[in-house]
């Protein structure tokens, strides 16, 4: 069976951010990840997972900015949404990756993703496809010498509009272009269904090269628990599971939805049904 890692960013709302590591371990999670650790003690968090027994698997690069309080900025209040794919933020986009390096090597987490970010109005892709790939180049460069990993995901245009990359073959058409061994994708199943469906079929196309970094879920179209929505979850993560065995592939599935309960108080773990034990 496939593993499965909480999403801290969008499970247990109604505690504090720190003190969800513990309600993901008493729910059973063995692996956490998360949007973005910029706001708290790398120290602080390294040991929330410790005491917890957790591994933590994913977070993300700034999506814009250069520290705590410039990120904030970036995510909340300006909109960005990642400056991989952005010209002219390349010094920031660096700058970005390499904090988040620091953050990945004290926290033991193997990958981290880097948002792609928004085409601004009148900008083409192909226009932008040059400093995505240079700067994916830098990037896995950079993230090799650190043993990581870094994963892009396509991303619909529903909840993101104007987000530089959405489907999984331009995903993989990037990577090939790149040349890069530890540049994977991040194969969102709520995104996937949204924009292309097929979502099987996909499975079984990418997982066995290599190339699938982490899966993510969520029901569709409202991004509550995976058992609410028209996606059939359960026969999806024996597709995962079947291929994964075949492959070799051993990678986690993180939980990125907003329970449908998760402001009430013990809302979250209400919602678990779901998951397989």
């Amino acid at each position: 069976m496939p593993k499965f890692a909480a999403n801290l960013s969008m499970m247990y709302p109604d505690l504090p951010f720190l003190d969800r590591f513990d309600a993901a371990a008493r729910d059973g999670f063995k692996a956490v990840e998360y949007l973005f650790p910029y706001s708290f003690d790398k120290q602080e968090l390294a040991a929330r997972l410790k005491a917890n027994g957790l591994q933590q698997v994913l977070f993300n690069a700034p999506p814009g900015g250069t520290d705590a309080a410039s990120i904030a900025e970036a995510w909340e209040k300006a909109g960005d949404r990642g400056t991989a794919a952005v010209p002219g933020r390349e010094a920031e986009f660096r700058a970005g990756v390499l904090l988040a390096l620091d953050y990945a090597e004290a926290l033991d987490c193997p990958r981290i993703h880097l948002m792609a970010g928004l085409m601004g109005e009148g900008k083409e892709r192909e226009e932008l496809r040059p400093t995505y790939v240079d700067n994916l180049r830098w990037a896995g460069a950079e993230a090799v010498k650190r043993g990581r990993d870094v994963l892009i995901e396509p991303i619909n245009t529903r909840d993101v509009p104007r987000f530089f990359l959405n489907r999984q073959d331009h995903a993989h058409e990037i990577l090939a272009e790149v040349g890069a061994d530890n540049l994977k994708v991040q194969m969102d199943l709520y995104h996937c269904q949204i924009v292309e469906g097929d979502v099987a079929m996909k499975i079984r196309k990418y997982l066995p090269t290599g190339a699938v970094g982490h899966f993510q879920i969520a029901g569709v179209p409202e991004r509550h628990e995976p058992d609410i929505g028209e996606v059939n979850y359960p026969y999806l993560f024996a597709v995962i599971d079947e291929v994964a065995q075949a492959s070799g592939w051993d990678g986690w599935i993180g939980c990125e939805y907003r329970p449908r309960r998760g402001a009430e108080a013990g809302g979250s773990s209400a919602g678990l049904a779901w998951l397989p034990r």
